[in-house]
């Protein structure tokens, strides 16, 4: 099996935190959303995991760095990193043909700006699976329609008549995935795009046209990382499952707790130290902080930031971020000083 992971996009709804990293890098609940991803992922196909294939934009923006975080994330599962380049922002389908060497065999194709939380098995009957959510508002939503077998037949983009309630999530399993490789072959030779972009969509209809079997499969919990109020709110709900799970170790043997308290469920970095300070619950704290005289509550903090005297709910701070003050809801970007 194989996963293919485009992440080219710089993720400008969620600036200044993807200003100098990367969004898919960013960590949510003490790991990157890629890594979270990713992993989550091979637990619900429940096999082996041969080769991941990362499709990133300008190395000048994917480095080394980043290079070599998603090979340490393959390699934690057993498999082999490919990298590849999308020099161009043309389009999902245009993303996934970068990858085009690694498109053979069994594969599951995934966004990099979603989390999930499921429990199924790929139906062995079906040539591919789409992976979708029930949701309230279909109509805000691509959807699938479904036909008397439960097999999807069409996708819709925000359908003004209700087609179904199965929003799709941008995760996809092909038995094969070189029959989407020839379907999006097609499409690139003959010029058909949407928005000005090579769509993933226009493949699977091909894939569709000559009658290949497609179902759903629907996950628990979908959660995005687009924009910072979204980002913390899945940061929250996050937090949460970890702390059900039991299966992380959320706060480190390391954190310094000076007259200090912590209400979980928190994650807390190595090498924290807090003085006088209440946080959580539902706060995400990267690798060597200081918190000192401060309430935070529900807020997301990366690495090396000092924070004192402050009050902070729903608020994202970036990584060597110095703030001292009194604001509540905030979103601070990177190497970012407040005094």
């Amino acid at each position: 099996m194989k996963i293919i992971v485009p992440m080219a996009g710089r993720g400008s709804r969620l600036r200044p935190h993807s200003l100098t990293v990367p969004k898919p890098l960013i960590p949510v609940a003490g790991q990157p959303i890629v890594h979270r991803l990713v992993k989550d992922i091979a637990k619900v196909l429940k096999q082996p995991i041969d080769e991941i294939a990362f499709v990133l934009g300008d190395p000048a923006w994917f480095g080394d760095d980043v290079v070599a975080s998603l090979e340490d994330l393959a390699n934690s599962l057993g498999a082999k990193a490919s990298i590849y380049r999308q020099d161009l922002p043309l389009g999902t389908g245009h993303a996934i043909m970068c990858a085009k060497p690694s498109l053979s065999g069994p594969a599951v194709i995934a966004y990099a700006d979603t989390l999930i939380r499921a429990e199924f098995d790929l139906d062995p009957t079906a040539d591919s699976v789409i992976w979708t959510k029930e949701v309230d508002n279909p109509e805000a939503y691509g959807v699938v329609k479904l036909n008397n077998k439960n097999e999807i037949v069409e996708l819709v983009e925000k359908p003004k008549n209700f087609v179904s309630n199965q929003a799709v999530i941008g995760i996809y399993y092909f038995k094969d995935v070189a029959v989407l490789k020839e379907k999006l072959q097609e499409i690139l030779d003959e010029n058909i795009m949407n928005g000005g972009e090579y769509q993933i969509n226009d493949g699977i209809k091909r894939m569709m046209v000559v009658g290949k079997v497609f179902k759903t499969g629907t996950v628990d919990e979908w959660m995005d990382c687009g924009n910072k109020a979204i980002t913390i709110e899945t940061n929250q709900r996050m937090l949460g499952f970890l702390k059900a799970d039991g299966d992380e170790q959320l706060i480190a043997p390391s954190t310094q707790l000076e007259n200090s308290k912590i209400i979980e469920p928190c994650f807390i970095g190595e090498n924290v130290v807090l003085k006088n300070s209440i946080i959580g619950p539902y706060v995400s704290i990267g690798n060597h902080c200081t918190i000192e005289n401060s309430t935070i509550k529900n807020s997301l903090i990366q690495t090396h930031t000092s924070i004192k005297n402050a009050n902070l709910d729903n608020a994202m701070i970036g990584n060597y971020v110095a703030y001292n003050g009194d604001f509540t809801s905030i979103s601070i970007g990177d190497y970012s000083i407040l005094e």
